[in-house]
């Protein structure tokens, strides 16, 4: 089941466990119950109306995920380097998260607008291994939002190197 969370008017968070998407077609990883710390809230729209709904993923949740592998080179390191981890369209899928744009926030309280069609369309992945090895918070980790730059040529402009954002703390979906 996910552990899913909602905060109210007064900003408290309770504790609701969600085990209504048990049996409906939900992968075995998106079922799992956290262990240890989490590393990642994402955050949606409630159906009501409401305050928003929030999903909050550990490490071995993300980890459990596919993984996707892209090689590429960026501005923030001198040769090209292996970024792995689930693609960020997986990781909204599994919080049941849907909109337009998607609002990324680092550790720093830095944040940055991302378009669904950018995640959907290029295949953004949500590293949490660097070169395969985890990376600690002093070297962008545990999170970083990286684009496929060397696949797609088209990507390597000032707008998307801006949207690729480095010790990520959380997503928020937008209407």
């Amino acid at each position: 089941m996910m552990w899913k969370f909602q905060m109210d008017r007064r900003s408290c968070v309770r504790l609701a466990v969600g085990g209504t998407m048990m049996g409906l077609g939900v992968p075995a990883w998106a079922n799992a119950p956290p262990a240890g710390r989490p590393v990642l809230r994402v955050g949606r729209p409630s159906a009501t109306g409401g305050a928003p709904e929030l999903t909050l993923f550990t490490d071995a949740q993300l980890s459990a995920m596919p993984q996707t592998a892209i090689m590429t080179r960026t501005p923030w390191y001198e040769r090209a380097r292996r970024f792995t981890g689930p693609l960020v369209s997986q990781v909204l899928q599994a919080a049941g998260a849907q909109g337009r744009v998607v609002k990324a926030t680092a550790l720093n309280d830095y944040s940055v607008e991302i378009p669904m069609a950018d995640i959907t369309d290029h295949g953004v992945v949500l590293a949490r291994l660097l070169d395969d090895q985890p990376m600690p918070v002093r070297d962008r980790g545990p999170l970083f939002v990286i684009y496929p730059f060397d696949d797609k040529p088209a990507l390597r402009t000032p707008v998307h190197f801006a949207r690729c954002i480095w010790q990520l703390r959380s997503l928020d979906v937008l209407p």
